[in-house]
């Protein structure tokens, strides 16, 4: 067990980073000899992925991301200070593996790899709460069927993205309060990232807000292997 706090918070949040900043999306764009800066919305994330390669890559792609949210948390939890069943985990668990979780979402958002831009960071945060177990997870469980059951009946990922992260900030408080019979201030820590993650997500959507409420967002077709691209 690891118990120094400036190994926990320090360099465990630095290699998080530098696992967040890779690239998956331009990488795999380029395994098929394709600029993805230059197709679609130009963003490096799953979404565009799966509009220009197709849905299979597009999948593959969320995959890998949601991987660089998860790995640096489990390995926080792993060989951070132990937790106790039932009982709320200490101020240093959960800022240890908010600190590696927040490190691969900056990665991910300001990859040194693309001169500090990148993504929207949905993937790279799905993959924090489902590693934040139970705290985040079954919350996050909630916030993706919300998400799925979006998509399907509007065809707007950035819609079902925002409805999301609030309804996962919201389950996030009832299941801990009723379930597992933790306060808000059992889990303050966990609690503001759920927050701050969720004004980021929605920040970050501003500019789809923008065209959803033009009517200008482009829908994903849930039937073909290619995003419909028709307004």
């Amino acid at each position: 067990m690891i118990e120094n706090p400036y190994i926990l918070l320090i360099v465990f949040p630095l290699t998080a980073y530098v696992v967040g900043s890779t690239p998956f999306g331009p990488i795999l764009a380029r395994f098929r000899g394709v600029n993805l800066r230059e197709h679609g919305s130009g963003n490096v994330g799953a979404t565009n992925v799966g509009r220009t390669l197709g849905r299979r890559w597009g999948m593959l792609c969320f995959g890998l991301d949601v991987l660089k949210g998860l790995l640096p948390v489990l390995l926080a939890r792993f060989l951070g200070p132990a937790v106790t069943d039932g009982a709320a985990p200490s101020l240093l668990s959960q800022f240890a593996w908010l600190a590696a979780g927040f490190g691969a979402i900056l990665g991910h958002v300001m990859s040194f790899w693309l001169k500090f831009r990148g993504g929207k960071g949905v993937a790279t945060s799905l993959g924090i709460v489902l590693g934040t177990f139970p705290y985040f997870t079954w919350a996050g469980a909630a916030a993706l069927g919300v998400w799925v059951s979006v998509v399907m009946a509007t065809r707007y990922v950035s819609l079902a993205s925002i409805i999301a992260v609030l309804t996962f900030v919201l389950m996030f408080v009832a299941i801990n309060w009723f379930a597992l019979d933790l306060s808000p201030l059992d889990l303050w820590p966990l609690g503001s990232f759920a927050a701050a993650m969720a004004v980021l997500i929605v920040y970050l959507h501003r500019s789809n807000i923008r065209r959803l409420i033009a009517g200008t967002e482009s829908k994903v077709n849930v039937r073909s292997s290619r995003e419909d691209t028709d307004d």
